[in-house]
Formats: C-alpha cells, sequence, structure tokens
C-alpha cells in the first residue's frame, strides 16, 4: 500500500538549513555538511551519474528510499531557491541539469504558474498552486502502487504534518551542530504522535523511522 513519506537531513540542534541562505548557497553557511552521509553513498553518487562511494547502510537507505518512491513532492526553495516571477529566476529550470536524479514525477508548491517541464530520464517537473491537498491527490496517482515522498523544506514538511497528512517520517540525523538556521520544528507547534520503528547508524548519520498518529 503506498504511503505518504517524509524523508528529510537535520542537524543533531535541530536545523534542516545554516543560517544565512543565498541563491549560490540555499543551505545557508555550513548546510551542506548535513548531507555528507549522502554525498559519500554509493548509490547516491550512481543516481547523480558520479563513481565511487561507499557501500553501507547509508547507501543501502537511499538505494531502498527510490525504489519504493513513486512521485515526490517539494517547494519552491528546494526546486530552485527563488521566489517571484520565473522570468527572474536564474534558476528556473531547478538545480540538477537536463537529466534530475529524481526520474519520477515531482510536484512543486509554489504561487506561480508554469506549464509542467519534462526532462530527461523521467522526471517531469508539476507547478502546483492550489496547495497541498491537491499536490498530494496529483502525486498519489502518479505513483501508482509506490510511496509518495516529501523532501522539504522545513515548510512544507510542517504543512503536511499539521494537515494530518503523513504517514511515517523518515529523518537522518547528522552528527553537525548549526547553532542557527531554519528548525524542522519551530516553537508553538501542535503536538505529534510518533511511534519510533527503526533506529540505524553509520559514522556519518543515525536515521530514525517512526510512524506518525494523533
Amino acid at each position: 500500500m503506498k504511503e505518504v513519506v517524509v524523508e528529510i537531513t537535520m542537524s543533531l540542534d535541530g536545523y534542516v538549513a545554516g543560517p544565512d541562505p543565498t541563491l549560490e548557497d540555499p543551505l545557508g553557511k555550513d548546510g551542506m555538511r548535513l548531507h555528507e552521509w549522502a554525498f559519500d553513498a554509493e548509490s547516491w553518487r550512481e543516481l547523480h551519474g558520479l563513481e565511487g562511494g561507499s557501500a553501507n547502510v547509508d547507501s543501502e537507505l537511499i538505494e531502498a528510499s527510490v525504489a519504493s518512491t513513486g512521485a515526490v513532492i517539494m517547494g519552491r526553495k528546494m526546486f530552485s531557491g527563488g521566489s517571484g516571477g520565473w522570468e527572474d529566476d536564474p534558476r528556473a529550470n531547478g538545480w540538477w541539469g537536463d537529466d534530475p536524479p529524481f526520474h519520477v514525477p515531482v510536484f512543486v508548491l509554489t504561487h506561480q504558474a508554469r506549464a509542467p517541464q519534462q526532462m530527461e530520464g523521467g522526471t517531469t517537473f508539476t507547478f502546483v498552486t492550489d496547495g497541498i491537498e491537491s499536490a498530494l491527490e496529483q502525486a498519489r496517482a502518479a505513483a501508482g502502487e509506490r510511496n509518495v515522498q516529501i523532501s522539504g523544506g522545513a515548510d512544507v514538511v510542517q504543512q503536511f504534518l499539521r494537515a494530518g497528512l503523513v504517514d511515517e517520517l523518515r529523518m537522518h540525523v547528522a552528527p553537525v551542530l548549526l547553532g542557527d538556521g531554519t528548525r524542522l520544528f519551530g516553537e508553538g507547534g501542535e503536538p505529534i504522535g510518533l511511534e519510533a520503528t527503526r533506529v540505524l547508524s553509520s559514522p556519518k548519520a543515525t536515521h530514525l523511522t517512526f510512524r506518525v498518529g494523533s
């Protein structure tokens, strides 16, 4: 049965991006350090057309996630880092070039309407302007019997959690202290029921899986 899965990396002190993000450095100061566990993984490097990498638990998790994902939802900031009209966005086609690493339909939450963008390798970006429920309905239809993955950023994840639309939360906790930046969970939010179902670790990350309930 297909599920809605949040997959996101955060620092040990709860940040998914560092301070002072820019178009050139969208994850902010030291934010790239969060993802070193993935950058070194053999399966991640293969997805991005790179050789080498470690065949370890990190790589196995990425491989399993990719195999089970039939569609992805993300926010505009994760897609391009820009805002406003597309004509003013220097990365209007996304971060990943002509052959993005998703190879499944991707639904981008945005306030700026745009025709779907078909890329090489099976990725099509569809731009959704009428909210998370619409994006999820379209993603479920596209995913078939596979999962819908909510990839971020933090605001998108929070919207889906508040709406009770998430079945599973997968947090990859990097042994990094950022001290400031964008938190995954802000203060004053509604309590979320979580049941831990799996804990795996490597030298570069601790991988926590939770069922999300009331």
